[in-house]
């Protein structure tokens, strides 16, 4: 499959992410996007990625503008720092795929590009670009991951997580580092784990077996109180309680919401419907992905500049859509998906009311989720499943197996099926990767395991026969 280009960027096999092919988009982006005079560059700690960002800077600088090289950073770091300087950039990042393929994720001066932007490119990509122009200027931010360690620890302070020992599960993320950083900071004793010297693809929302039994090795081990990580750019969080149990990305984001006085919520479909019980949001259901997550916190903000809105995802990416007071000072926004601020968060309020983050979540309405998907499935062949599923009512009942009645189907963003019993199973093509999603829900989180292993294996098995 050729390298794919989309609102999350451009993803591809490495062999396919030649120079030319970096420069040709890269270029595009100049051409079509405001960019400030200037555009930084960060990248994951993928083998390919010094390769694939030194070919960016040169496409940059060959432009005529300015390229500030920020290094191997977290993808919000980045985007913090340039959006602080009022310039564009570009993240080199596979997130959470393979190590074999890689990618480019965009931001303009104000934020993640969203689908006119994307036209926009694809349609200087055809005109040929931004022309070659004098050579712009190369700067180094050896200070911008220190920049993002301050903005939460000059909001929560040093004795936010004081008392707690927290592992720090470092395998390749970009910001192992940074993490440990902001930890310390708060006053929480690190225990770092696992650190690996090559990429291993992690993704939240998809942890395997063996890593969730790692996770409970050294929870144990170490007695800790959670362990925390990030997917490959840092982008995603992932969080477990004491005893190494994964806390989902859809109730750290209530949790998060809760503790910054958020009243506006928007988040995917996807997402865990507890937050529908919650009192005191207004809550905005939306496509999956952040470009949606953040159009739906635009149209809030453009009905009342002061909405106190928040953004997340099942996968834990966070979105603060306005200045939020937090126990030591205030917390700018920050539109595009974060993933500290949803590991701290919910990790004070814990400690603030002298809970673990299981007794915590707890305490939120009994709703549980799960999620998977099945690897190397061409985009093409889950929509033609998902298409005849949701034309036919008997393919629909031979397929879902709840033990209840149909009670309702959603097609926001692919085949949502809701059932008698509260339970829903959820399928759509993922939009960055050659994946088939599955979600499921239920009142527990073994039934909502036990409908996922069901409906992934017949996924399985009709997708291979297909």
């Amino acid at each position: 499959m050729p390298p794919k280009f989309g609102t999350s960027g451009l993803r591809g096999l490495v062999t396919d992410l030649t120079d030319d092919l970096v420069h040709a988009y890269i270029r595009a982006f100049i051409a079509a996007c405001p960019h400030g005079g200037a555009v930084h560059v960060g990248r994951d700690l993928r083998d390919s990625s010094p390769r694939i960002a030194t070919a960016v800077i040169a496409a940059v600088r060959g432009a005529g503008l300015g390229a500030i090289d920020c290094g191997a950073v977290p993808t919000p770091a980045l985007a913090m720092a340039a959006m602080a300087r009022g310039h564009a950039a570009v993240m080199v990042t596979g997130s959470h795929i393979p190590a074999d393929r890689n990618g480019l994720k965009f931001y303009l001066p104000t934020g993640e590009i969203a689908k006119p932007d994307e036209a926009a490119i694809l349609a200087a990509l055809e005109a040929g670009g931004a022309p070659d122009a004098p050579e712009g200027p190369l700067d180094r931010d050896e200070s911008c991951a220190a920049r993002y360690v301050a903005r939460y620890a000059e909001a929560f302070g040093p004795k936010a997580l004081a008392g707690l020992r927290i592992g720090v599960y470092e395998h390749s993320s970009v910001a192992r580092d940074t993490l440990a950083d902001v930890i310390a900071a708060l006053g929480g004793d690190v225990v770092r784990i696992a650190r690996s010297g090559q990429f291993i693809p992690v993704d939240t929302e998809a942890v395997d077996p063996d890593t969730r039994a790692a996770l409970a090795g050294w929870a144990a081990e170490h007695r800790l109180d959670a362990i925390v990580s990030t997917d490959g750019d840092a982008d995603r969080p992932m969080v477990t309680d004491a005893q190494g149990a994964m806390i989902p990305g859809d109730v750290l984001g209530p949790l998060t919401a809760r503790l910054l006085g958020a009243r506006v919520v928007v988040t995917p479909v996807s997402s865990n419907t507890l937050v529908e019980a919650m009192e005191g949001f207004a809550l905005r259901k939306t496509r999956i992905g952040s470009p949606f997550v953040i159009a739906g916190m635009e149209d809030a903000l453009a009905e009342d500049a002061s909405a106190r809105v928040i953004g997340y995802e099942a996968n834990g990416g966070f979105l603060l859509g306005f200045e939020a007071q937090c126990p030591e000072g205030t917390l700018a926004p920050l539109m595009t998906r974060d993933a500290v601020l949803p590991i701290v968060a919910p990790l004070a309020a814990a400690r603030a009311e002298g809970l673990g983050l299981a007794e915590l979540a707890a305490r939120l309405p009994p709703r549980f989720t799960a999620a998977d998907r099945l690897q190397e499935v061409a985009p093409e062949r889950s929509m033609a499943l998902i298409e005849t599923l949701r034309a036919d009512p008997e393919a629909r009942a031979a397929f879902f197996d709840t033990g209840s009645a149909e009670a309702g189907i959603d097609e926001t963003d692919g085949l949502r099926v809701c059932f008698a019993d509260d339970t829903v199973v959820h399928l759509r093509p993922s939009g960055n990767a050659p994946e088939c999603r599955l979600y499921t829900e239920a009142d527990s989180a073994k039934r909502a395991q036990d409908l996922l292993a069901r409906h992934l294996e017949r996924l399985a098995a009709l997708l291979s026969a297909a």
